[in-house]
């Protein structure tokens, strides 16, 4: 009998292990704006980053870009949470200092220009919450056009005389940013 009992207490113990673990595996499907990172240099196995931003990458599908960044509003740059910009070292942006920290990175659409928003703002769900409050730099930026279009919004850096350029593209738009060491 308490050979039975102690087999029956095992089985069960190891039942509701299996339930646990079971419940632990469950994974969530691929995003459909996903996460990437974009930095400078972009070498990833170069330990001495200037620059980095963190986004997520939402596609066109069939969409119009000033769809998706309205024209005249704050935009998450991206998809889902607002872009994250870490800067390594002391920077500027437009003459403003940009200091080595962790910052939330927006833009301001327009058919010829865009504004670009360093705030100090974290951890933000789209652009919902933003607080010019909390700016910490501006620059007004020419928009160009590509010669291909991307889906994907796309974030590249590539190194300037005087810095590191921050270039997105969407569809055929491009900006480029123009980071400056401090």
């Amino acid at each position: 009998m308490k050979t039975t009992r102690l087999i029956t207490t095992i089985a069960f113990a190891f039942t509701m292990l299996l339930s646990f673990n079971a419940e632990a595996q469950k994974f969530s499907g691929l995003d459909k704006s996903p996460m990437d990172a974009a930095s400078f240099p972009s070498d990833y196995k170069d330990a001495n980053k200037l620059i980095k931003v963190v986004y997520s990458r939402p596609q066109l599908k069939g969409r119009d870009i000033n769809e998706l960044a309205k024209p005249g509003k704050v935009w998450r740059l991206g998809a889902n949470e607002a872009a994250e910009l870490h800067v390594y070292t002391d920077m500027q942006l437009n003459g403003t200092d940009v200091d080595e920290g962790t910052y939330t990175i927006y833009a301001i659409p327009g058919e010829k220009e865009w504004t670009i928003i360093i705030s100090n703002d974290l951890n933000v769900w789209g652009s919902y919450f933003y607080n010019e409050e909390n700016d910490v730099a501006r620059i007004t930026v020419p928009v160009t056009q590509g010669d291909e279009s991307l889906e994907a919004f796309s974030i590249a850096f590539e190194a300037s005389d005087d810095g590191v350029h921050m270039h997105m593209g969407w569809g055929n738009t491009r900006v480029a940013v123009p980071f400056t060491k401090d």
